[in-house]
């Protein structure tokens, strides 16, 4: 979270420090650590510090503890969350511990991040549930012998009243107000409740629970990152580095990837969604996409940048091999590759061929073209249907490869044929 006065202040103590100071050499093979940790971190608080910790880990052969929350608000991660994981497992290549935080306790009060309103109260039935799936998801990208999967309903539970008062002693309103959501929305006569207050507290008392050394979290969770070191030194405990990824931009190229806006790729999602998902995105959401998501290596990383810009390396090609890494990461080397294969086929317009394994739907002869689209699964509602027809994006697929473009959304459908919505989207209607 942005804090304007508090950010800014503690960035500038943080560079005054390292300026104060000799840059703390390492050995060259920590130094490549640091560059790749550091890759594509949009801010690591202090430097010094973290530099310090790398080297102290290695000669006192102690893991660092690194920590990443994630709320359980929804039952599915994206390729936004998986930014901060797929940083965690760096930390694990490199033999750091990694603590994977559920906040089951504080998805029930609700992260007031960005937010212009008090948020929605989940159920822990609704937490739980949640939080069953990310288990599921995230040995996807880490490690499991290596990973340290941890609630925090587990401490937080265990305060009493006296606890809790004891914590809210350790800050101040005029601090809390600092926060831009909260300022802002205060100054806008907007009401702020003191659960809300509580959010940042208990995130940064995770912190001191689990004695952590590194936390990761986005750019948005600034302010919370920062409450975490604050309550650490409190409670007599060394401070904590912090290391803050960008938010992933979504498919759009504009705003943050969100499941409530539409614009994500979810690590759960069918190969063909997902290596389709990517090869969609603009060549310079790729570059950045590469930079937060791959795992190759930072010379690979120019080397891709270079052939682009000299035209040795078709944009396309790049793409490809993009999308097929993340596919393989969340399904396997032969999935991915089947799944471009099949992708190539259906998008070369010169050799455009039918899939394998097309889906059947049965419907009832004479029905609405534009209903039987979203009943299939085409479209999700009638309304999209009908936009996609008139944008002749609905085809019949003949026997023989040939495509027909259906441009009537009323017309009544009653024979067995391919329909493709898009181009990559098949269904066998089969009338009954």
């Amino acid at each position: 979270m942005h804090s304007a006065r508090r950010c800014v202040f503690e960035a500038r103590n943080c560079r005054m420090a390292e300026a104060s100071q000799n840059k703390i050499e390492l050995p060259a093979e920590l130094e490549s650590q640091f560059q790749e940790l550091t890759r594509g971190i949009e801010e690591v608080l202090p430097v010094h510090e973290f530099r310090k910790k790398l080297l102290d880990s290695h000669n006192k052969k102690v893991p660092l503890r690194v920590k990443a929350g994630f709320d359980p608000t929804a039952p599915d991660l994206h390729l936004g969350h998986a930014v901060l994981i797929q940083k965690l497992r760096q930390f694990q290549n490199f033999g750091h511990h990694v603590l994977f935080l559920v906040g089951d306790y504080t998805a029930m009060i609700g992260d007031p991040t960005g937010k212009s309103e008090t948020r929605k109260v989940l159920s822990r039935e609704e937490v739980e549930k949640n939080a069953l799936t990310y288990k599921e998801q995230v040995f996807k990208i880490l490690d499991p012998a290596k990973t340290e999967i941890v609630f925090n309903s587990k401490w937080l539970n265990e305060l009493k009243l006296e606890d809790m008062l004891h914590l809210t002693g350790k800050y101040t309103v005029a601090r809390m107000l600092e926060r831009d959501d909260f300022s802002k929305r205060y100054a806008a006569g907007q009401p702020i409740s003191l659960v809300e207050f509580m959010y940042p507290l208990m995130q940064g008392y995770d912190s001191v629970a689990l004695k952590s050394d590194i936390e990761l979290g986005g750019t948005d969770q600034k302010f919370n990152l920062l409450v975490g070191r604050d309550l650490q030194a409190q409670y007599n405990q060394p401070q904590q580095c912090v290391m803050m990824t960008p938010l992933l931009v979504g498919l759009d190229g504009v705003k943050k990837m969100s499941k409530s806006l539409g614009n994500y790729i979810g690590i759960q999602e069918t190969p063909a969604d997902i290596y389709g998902k990517l090869m969609s995105i603009s060549d310079e959401l790729m570059l950045n996409y590469y930079t937060l998501l791959s795992n190759k290596s930072i010379e690979d990383i120019s080397r891709i940048k270079a052939g682009l810009a000299d035209g040795s390396l078709h944009p396309k090609q790049a793409k490809s091999d993009l999308a097929h890494e993340i596919t393989a990461r969340f399904t396997s080397a032969e999935i991915a590759t089947a799944t471009a294969e099949e992708w190539s086929k259906v998008h070369n317009p010169k050799d455009r061929g039918i899939p394998q394994d097309i889906p059947e739907f049965r419907y009832t002869k004479g029905a609405q073209l534009v209903a039987l689209i979203k009943e299939a699964g085409l479209a999700p509602s009638n309304s999209e249907a009908r936009r996609m027809v008139e944008q002749k994006s609905i085809y019949r697929v003949e026997a023989d490869g040939s495509e027909l473009a259906l441009t009537d959304f009323k017309m009544a459908v009653s024979e067995n044929f391919i329909l493709r919505a898009g181009k990559r989207k098949f269904v066998q209607l089969v009338a009954e």
